[in-house]
């Protein structure tokens, strides 16, 4: 059971890791509520069965865990992986779990697993996702070293499959769609001469989550919504998914006509295009 332990998902570890003593005041009521919300045992079962794999092949046996059916539009879209360039994938967050899942799947295996995610440092936990992962904690200490990580990231081999909103959508005034994005990925990828190939990933969390997640914004100083991510994964497990893939955006295009917050909105907008047919209800 120690092995076991090490290597997944421990709400307890995790307390302690980002509270240090303080961690022995939160309630145990609230601990226990915490395991609930994320699965951990469920999760911890699915991380051991899988625990001989990595990378690539432990996004494809999620995807095949979560029994999700991936309609893929514009594959044509994709670079080909043997033209020795590399890029700059975006897409919208709509499910903040799932969605990571199934496009890390997707890139993965078209390129052989040469690209990087920036995430949540929390993600680190999962074994499988780590070896493609760049962390990022910019509420922690990790916060001076972001842009670090990021320019590692880009100076890379690999290339980089980014959620430039941060945080996944958000449904206000009835449309589901992201806040506006960062404009990080502009201005690395004009730096270092990678197309961006935008991404529209089609899917929706639960009405509770929306609500939660507006009152959490507004009220609150840290994004609770989130501890409820994993309990929304569960909800969209059989679920059918289409990923529409654009074409290319040259690096070229983002240029001094407009503000570099200005060419993110840009793509934005581009990925909302790809959509036929956004849930808005």
């Amino acid at each position: 059971m120690d092995e076991i332990t090490e290597k997944t998902i421990d709400i307890d570890s995790i307390l302690k890791g980002k509270m240090g003593n303080r961690a022995k005041w939160v309630p145990r009521p609230l601990v226990s509520w915490l395991k609930r919300i994320v699965h951990q045992d469920r999760v911890n079962e699915f991380l051991w069965e899988s625990r001989g794999k990595t990378g690539t092949e432990w996004l494809e046996e999620c995807v095949r865990y979560l029994d999700m059916t991936l309609e893929i539009e514009g594959m044509g879209n994709l670079p080909r992986k043997d033209d020795g360039r590399l890029y700059t994938f975006v897409s919208n967050h709509p499910l903040g779990g799932v969605d990571g899942v199934a496009l890390g799947a997707i890139i993965g295996r078209h390129y052989d697993g040469r690209f990087r995610y920036l995430v949540n440092d929390l993600l680190m936990n999962l074994p499988g996702l780590a070896p493609v992962s760049i962390p990022i904690n910019k509420t922690g200490k990790q916060s001076r070293d972001f842009p670090r990580m990021v320019k590692a990231g880009f100076e890379s081999g690999n290339h980089m499959l980014m959620f430039p909103a941060g945080i996944c959508s958000r449904k206000r005034g009835g449309v589901i769609r992201d806040i506006p994005w960062t404009k990080t990925f502009v201005v690395k990828s004009v730096e270092y001469g990678r197309d961006v190939v935008p991404i529209h990933f089609g899917g929706r969390n639960s009405d509770f989550f929306y609500r939660l997640a507006n009152f959490s914004d507004k009220y609150l100083n840290f994004n609770l919504a989130m501890l409820f991510l994993v309990d929304e994964m569960y909800k969209n497990v059989h679920k059918s998914f289409r990923v529409t893939i654009g074409k290319p955006i040259p690096w070229q295009t983002f240029d001094h006509s407009k503000a570099p917050a200005e060419w993110a909105k840009y793509v934005q907008d581009r990925v909302y295009e790809l959509d036929k047919s956004r849930i808005s209800n």
